[in-house]
């Protein structure tokens, strides 16, 4: 059932294309993108400013329409929605976490949080469930204590958590963080950085990253090594437990005898581990250096 669900598709891009009219001139900011998201993943978008990334983000958030291609978010084909349908996808099934934090200035981080919920279609209706979620999301993201703050007694990275908060409020099957460490220093980045891996591996959080900074887009590398060698080293750990159980068969049946090596099993788990570090950060290592509108081209 897990495996299933790590495999279930989000979303599927093919061909993206946006081109926006400046009087007579056409500008086509996007071209020929595409790419498949599979619940579960962390995916960084990477690349020069201009080079597309937040017009496909835009897209992919349900916030703007192609001009050219098919976009599939959960088995829907959003080209097909009404403007209110496509509001009830960002409200309920999308997160957004911004570079410029965009949370109310006076209100308190609590509030910031819950806002979301007084729009949403399915959420709680009284002040006070609202507030119990909104609570729960800043502790989540170490903020328990900051909670009657407003934005401007807040540190940049915590009002980013503040922000990451109010994105995961309704439970959202996509996360898209635009940029979300640019106006952070170096320090604070690598913090939200790692609340957003955390959130990926400890609650299986979908998330896509645009970013042109190979460090931050380092973290989604990270994630996919990281899943790379586990599946390299499980699959070697199930192997040498099926061998091993295929030789006591034999040997039961047939009396030879069966010489077990503790320098053989331990040379397997090695052997598989080295396997998932080639194939998972060599592939990672070479996608983060390419043009990004190219790679999904061509992906």
């Amino acid at each position: 059932m897990e495996a299933a669900v790590r495999t279930e598709v989000v979303l599927e891009a093919h061909d993206l294309e946006r081109v926006y009219r400046v009087g007579d001139m056409q500008v086509r900011a996007l071209q020929g993108a595409s790419l498949t998201i599979r619940r579960g993943e962390f995916v960084a978008i990477m690349g020069s400013s201009g080079s597309g990334k937040s017009t496909l983000m835009s897209i992919l958030g349900c916030l703007d329409r192609p001009t050219g291609g098919r976009y599939v978010f959960e088995g829907l084909e959003v080209a097909a929605l009404s403007e209110p349908e496509l509001a009830g996808i960002r409200s309920g099934r999308l997160g957004f976490v911004f570079q410029s934090f965009n949370l109310l200035p006076r209100t308190s981080a609590l509030e910031n949080v819950a806002l979301p919920l007084v729009y949403a279609r399915s959420g709680p209706r009284s002040d006070k469930e609202r507030l119990a979620r909104a609570r729960a999301a800043l502790t989540l993201l170490g903020l328990s204590d900051r909670e009657a703050n407003t934005p401007g007694q807040l540190s940049g990275g915590q009002q980013q958590r503040v922000a990451i908060a109010r994105a995961l409020i309704n439970g959202p099957s996509l996360l898209l963080a635009d940029e979300p460490t640019g106006n952070l220093d170096s320090k604070t980045s690598h913090e939200i950085m790692q609340t957003l891996s955390t959130l990926n591996r400890d609650q299986g959080l979908t998330i896509v990253l645009v970013t042109h900074e190979p460090d931050i887009a380092a973290y989604a590398q990270l994630q996919f090594l990281a899943e790379a060698v586990l599946l390299s080293v499980t699959g070697g750990g199930l192997g040498i437990l099926a061998g091993l159980a295929a030789s006591l068969i034999i040997a039961a049946t047939t009396g030879w005898p069966v010489p077990i090596s503790p320098a053989a099993l331990v040379g397997g788990f090695l052997f598989s581990a080295a396997v998932g570090v080639f194939f998972g950060f060599y592939p990672a290592r070479k996608a983060s250096r390419l043009d990004p509108i190219e790679a999904l081209r061509f992906e």
